[in-house]
Order: structure tokens, then C-alpha cells, then sequence
């Protein structure tokens, strides 16, 4: 099953906010609901958000009336579609991708044939970065990675996860450790549940726990996505990915991270440049519909921090791998 399809003239995907619970899959029919699906992370991930930005923009122009509001609908799409979620590069990147194909002359046929190679341009491309990552990776067996970047951050492969899997291919890994991911939980909900799918043997601790297990010496590598890379090697990832990061300098362990190339942004010189999203401050203050802050809280919610480059040792994508900064020692 797909993360993210174009099914009958709908976007389908499946429903994380559902995960693990139960598996949900919902059919998008206008713009406002893929919007509000992607601020709500029903559908979340780097990759997974480009090709959603591409879709959008498709199904944004299927449904412009008359046909000569095509211009105009494709503006008003791109510019709502870009501000769901102003962190993660893929998004606007993937939206740029149905820009480009209306200015080469692209009608609405045109458009979604272009969406649709987004989609399946992102099956290859984490195909092709996992397997390098893997090879990069070869031996180890113990590693450690942040929220999730499976295949439900993608079409059907995810990049870090990817990595991952297939390492495990190769040969049966010894243990996968899975900081739960605060607030939303994502790697205890998402990344564990694809790795039960997949029969590989994993542990769920809490984010504040893996600094402590990394200088112990019980993981041989941190492998984590990224949601926009800088010109100069910095990445903004999930929030606690920079504690992971740190913690594997001073540990000696290699950071690697696994991205598209659509991920680099060249236009951002540094980390400095990347616009952190604020999520709701309840994400923090409450668990499950009911407060566990005291009273007069107030929250600070980062979905993202930044890595700087100094800390990681290897960026990998479909086309090569970047090395880092960092020296794992």
C-alpha cells in the first residue's frame, strides 16, 4: 500500500494520525482537506510531502473552473500549499515541479502527468539512496534512528528507514533503537510499526534516553532524514535529532543522514536561514485529549531543530555521498 497515491481522481493516503491503531486510508477530493491532512501530519515526511505538493497542485488544477482559471488556481494552490508546513523543503520543491511543467505549456492532462512522475520519481530515488546508504553502513548492526523516516515518509521506501531495511537484507541487524519521538510520538506510533511489519528487531525509549545508550556504547551508527539540507551542510530534522547528534560526536559514533537531493536547499546559505515551525503549544501540554501541564503552562513546540554540519559525518542521496564535518573517530 502507498503512503500517498493518485487514485481516481483523488489523493489517497493513509491516515497516520491513525497509525498504529489501525490502518486508514482517506481519499482527498479538494485542496482544503490535503492542506488540512498536511498541518494535521495525516500525511507527514519529507518525501511524501513533495509529492503531495506535486498532487496537490494536479488536483488544484483538475478542478479549476473554467479551464481558462487555470493560472490563477495554480497561484492560490502553491502559495496555500507551501504554507502548511514552511520547514520541510520537499513540499515547495515538489510544488515548483508542477510550476515549472505550466510554464514549459503543461494543460491539466500535462499537469498530472507530471505530478505522477513526482510520485514515481520518489520510489527510485529512495530506492537508490537506501541501498548506497546501506553500503555505506555495511557490518553494522546496532543503530539508532529519530521520528520516522520509513515508507510512510515516503511513496512505498523510506530514506533512513530505507537504509535500514535494506541493511537488514543483507544481514539480520541485532537491534534497531527508537526514541519515541515527543510530542506526536512518531517513532514510538510510526517507525516502530514499520519495523514490526518488516520483522526487524527494534527497542521504543524515550528521546532523553538515547545520549545515555549512544556513550554506553549500545548503537554503531545514528541514521536519520532530514526535512531541508543547507548550502553548507546543515540539516533541520525532527526536534531531538541535534541531542542525537551530540551525543554521537562525543561518543565516536558515525551521524549519517538520508535525504533526497530535492531536500538540499541551495538558496539557504546556513541553519540560521531555515524557518522553524511552531506547532500548538497543547501538542506539548497534553497527552491523549487530557492536560498533564499544570494550569498556567505555556508550551515552546518546535517541530524541528537544526544540525549543524559540524556533527555529521555523511549526508547520503540517490547520487552520491556527501561527506561531513564531523569525525566519528
Amino acid at each position: 500500500m502507498r503512503t500517498i497515491d493518485w487514485v481516481n481522481g483523488t489523493i489517497r493516503i493513509i491516515d497516520q494520525t491513525r497509525l498504529p491503531a489501525e490502518l486508514v486510508t482517506v481519499d482527498i477530493t479538494d485542496l482544503d482537506e490535503l492542506v488540512g491532512h498536511i498541518r494535521s501530519l495525516a500525511v507527514r515526511g519529507a518525501m511524501a510531502l513533495g509529492v503531495a505538493g506535486a498532487l496537490g497542485m494536479a488536483l488544484a488544477a483538475q478542478q479549476a473552473r473554467p479551464p481558462g482559471e487555470l493560472d490563477q488556481a495554480l497561484d492560490q494552490a502553491a502559495d496555500r500549499l507551501i504554507r502548511a508546513r514552511p520547514t520541510a523543503v520537499n513540499l515547495s520543491w515538489g510544488v515548483e515541479q508542477l510550476r515549472r511543467a505550466r510554464a514549459a505549456g503543461a494543460d491539466r492532462d500535462g499537469l498530472l502527468a507530471a505530478a505522477l512522475a513526482v510520485r514515481d520519481a520518489d520510489i527510485a530515488t529512495n530506492r537508490a539512496l537506501s541501498e548506497r546508504g546501506a553500503q555505506l553502513l555495511s557490518g553494522t548492526s546496532r543503530l539508532l534512528t529519530h521520528c520516522n523516516a520509513g515508507a510512510l515518509a515516503g511513496v512505498e521506501i523510506g530514506s533512513a528507514l530505507g537504509v535500514i531495511g535494506f541493511l537488514h537484507d543483507q544481514n539480520p541487524l541485532e537491534m534497531v533503537y527508537v526514541p519515541e519521538t515527543r510530542p506526536l510520538l512518531q517513532g514510538s506510533r510510526l517507525t516502530a510499526w514499520e519495523l514490526g511489519q518488516h520483522g526487524i528487531p527494534h527497542r521504543v525509549l524515550v528521546d532523553s534516553a538515547a545520549a545515555g545508550l549512544l556513550l554506553a556504547g549500545g548503537v554503531q551508527a545514528v541514521v536519520v532524514g532530514a526535512d531541508r539540507i543547507a548550502a553548507n551542510g546543515d540539516v533541520a530534522n525532527k526536534v531531538g535529532t541535534l541531542a542525537h547528534a551530540l551525543a554521537a560526536k562525543h561518543a565516536g559514533v558515525p551521524f549519517v543522514v538520508a535525504a533526497p537531493e530535492s531536500t538540499i536547499d541551495l538558496a539557504t546559505g546556513s541553519g540560521a536561514g531555515i524557518d522553524i515551525e511552531l506547532r500548538d503549544q497543547d501538542e506539548v501540554l497534553t497527552l491523549a485529549g487530557r492536560r498533564v501541564a499544570a494550569p498556567a503552562s505555556t508550551a515552546w513546540n518546535p517541530a524541528f531543530d537544526v544540525t549543524p554540519a559540524e556533527l555529521i559525518t555523511a549526508i547520503v542521496t540517490e547520487r552520491r555521498v556527501i561527506r561531513g564535518r564531523a569525525d566519528a573517530g
